[in-house]
């Protein structure tokens, strides 16, 4: 019920992993029909990239607003800071406060005075703005991490690094919002260079008890967590792209005029054997360098024919080894015979 600067910034973190979510299953698969020329009928969906901005903005974000606030001169309190978030975010669609200038929350008794309010993706939250300028400074005194280095305990040295004489910086330390925002930065470039699976969970109830559905509760966790958005625009796209040479690479022992090399560029031989397979036409599209497949079912189906076709292989490789290796036997023991035989009439 009471949310603080600790939840402000775990919900930030939300935000930023959402918002990567929403760039790598939604953005990036809508680009990529374009990208490849295929047909597509372009589907709406939240990009909650107004919200990381609202707060990590350089210049009106709320951690910057927060920092200058910790960095300036003079009486600084966290009434201070809320009269600024009123000034400079009073317009924005998803920050509520009643101290601002907008008249639509003027009136709004569920919204305290010492409170700002921000809608979020997943739904609104409250946060009380007490203690979120002390929090934001976390300042530890040069002399304490000095004197904590000093010690004759390892450990309590090894806890203090900033206190050896050798690194000490005259900058004022980092606060605590911007060193946040800065891992927050790290750890999405980490997850922009990776292949990441997602796996949402879904609270059935709020009694955490076994085989209790909340219906409204794991509605609400779909329609906030952009499950519907993702789940249609699977649905009208592809379930399955791959260039056009690993595709003929895996599948072309299925055709006999892909077998065993295809001269070719690789998209025509895909062409014939997706052909030669009678695969329906509304079950692919071709792309400018990807094959796409609708549906699973096509892509289990080829899996199917494949592995067979291997079983298949297989059994005329042994069979051949096994024929050539019957058949050498069999000439060396003709051979054998001849010589035996001659030699038994030469002396009969």
């Amino acid at each position: 019920q009471d949310n603080s600067f600790e939840q402000f910034i775990i919900n930030y973190c939300n935000e930023k992993l959402q918002q990567i979510f929403i760039e790598l299953t939604l953005k990036e698969e809508q680009e990529e029909y374009i990208r490849e020329g295929i047909e597509w009928t372009h589907i709406e969906y939240f990009n909650n990239a107004i919200i990381c901005d609202l707060i990590e903005n350089n210049q009106t974000g709320i951690l910057a607003m927060l920092d200058e606030e910790c960095l300036r001169p003079g009486t600084v309190t966290d009434d201070t800071f809320l009269e600024k978030l009123n000034q400079v975010c009073a317009t924005h669609q998803h920050f509520e406060s009643r101290m601002s200038k907008c008249s639509r929350f003027l009136n709004d008794t569920s919204l305290p005075h010492s409170c700002f309010r921000i809608q979020h993706y997943a739904g609104k939250v409250m946060y009380q703005v007490e203690g979120f300028v002390d929090k934001n400074n976390d300042l530890l005194y040069r002399d304490l991490s000095q004197a904590m280095w000093k010690a004759s305990h390892s450990l309590i040295k090894a806890l203090f690094p900033e206190g050896n004489p050798a690194k000490i910086n005259l900058k004022r330390p980092p606060t605590a919002g911007s060193q946040f925002k800065a891992s927050v930065a790290t750890l999405m470039k980490n997850l922009q260079t990776k292949n990441p699976n997602y796996i949402r969970c879904i609270k059935p109830n709020d009694k955490k008890a076994a085989h209790i559905f909340n219906d409204a509760l794991v509605c609400h966790q779909i329609r906030y967590l952009g499950l519907l958005e993702n789940v249609r625009v699977r649905r009208a796209g592809y379930a399955f792209r791959q260039a056009y040479e690993p595709c003929l690479e895996r599948y072309k022992m299925l055709c006999k005029q892909t077998w065993p090399h295809w001269r070719g560029p690789a998209r025509a031989g895909v062409e014939v054997l997706f052909n030669e397979l009678e695969i329906p036409e509304e079950e692919f599209s071709f792309g400018r360098s990807k094959i796409f497949i609708r549906n699973p079912r096509t892509l289990f189906k080829l899996e199917d024919l494949r592995k067979q076709r291997l079983e298949d292989l297989a059994t005329l490789i042994e069979k051949i080894y096994r024929g050539w290796k019957c058949r050498t036997r069999f000439l060396l023991m003709k051979t054998s015979q001849i010589v035996i035989a001659s030699w038994y009439r030469r002396y009969a």
